[in-house]
């Protein structure tokens, strides 16, 4: 795997790479990254027995919108009924399988003239947050961090903390020059211990 994109997927994506969050985006710039679709699949084959998934979910002449995703978690995610009321306000089928899910998004963010917001419910936004978000229009929040907060913000402030410190662990050491996949495997343990004890606390 290839350093740069490893530092660009530590970045954005690692709590998803470990399991503790469904989904995570990030757009990646064509012209650093011109054969993203070929680079992906060494990244599909490396973390495939952990079911994270590798999906270009919208193509533009300057970037790849590219979704990295945990599927047993994005379907737990999926089938929850809080969500899927949501989700059914934007026509999405839902109670298919993740796949169908997955193109309905792809069609709204290439069809929508604005960016589909909903998109906040696969990548586990607290389900009050994105309704908030879309319901006004991103103006008027309690917090703004990895997300815009209208409903626990003491909670999500907690959570986006934890999600930070992830990425900042996994970067630090990516930078330095470790493989990515080799990373993950030496502290997903201890990441996961870490998260279920409730022990990513501020350091003094």
């Amino acid at each position: 795997m290839q350093n740069g994109l490893d530092r660009l997927l530590a970045t954005y994506c690692s709590p998803t790479l470990a399991g503790i969050k469904p989904a995570s985006l990030v757009s990646c710039d064509r012209n650093l990254y011109p054969d993203l679709p070929q680079r992906l699949n060494e990244y599909r084959n490396a973390f495939a027995s952990r079911e994270i998934h590798f999906e270009i979910v919208c193509t533009c002449s300057a970037r790849f919108l590219l979704l990295v995703y945990k599927k047993p978690q994005l379907e737990r995610r999926m089938a929850d009924p809080q969500v899927q009321h949501v989700l059914r306000h934007f026509a999405y089928p839902v109670g298919q399988p993740l796949d169908v899910l997955l193109r309905n998004l792809k069609r709204r963010i290439a069809m929508s003239k604005d960016f589909p917001h909903e998109i906040g419910l696969f990548l586990g936004y607290p389900i009050e947050d994105v309704v908030g978000f879309i319901r006004y229009a991103g103006k008027g929040c309690e917090l703004s961090g990895l997300w815009k907060v209208y409903g626990d913000a003491e909670g999500a402030s907690r959570l986006i903390d934890r999600l930070s410190r992830v990425c900042r662990a996994v970067t630090k050491r990516v930078e330095k020059g470790e493989n990515l996949f080799d990373v993950l495997a030496t502290l997903l343990d201890s990441i996961e211990l870490q998260i279920k004890n409730n022990q990513f606390e501020r350091r003094k």
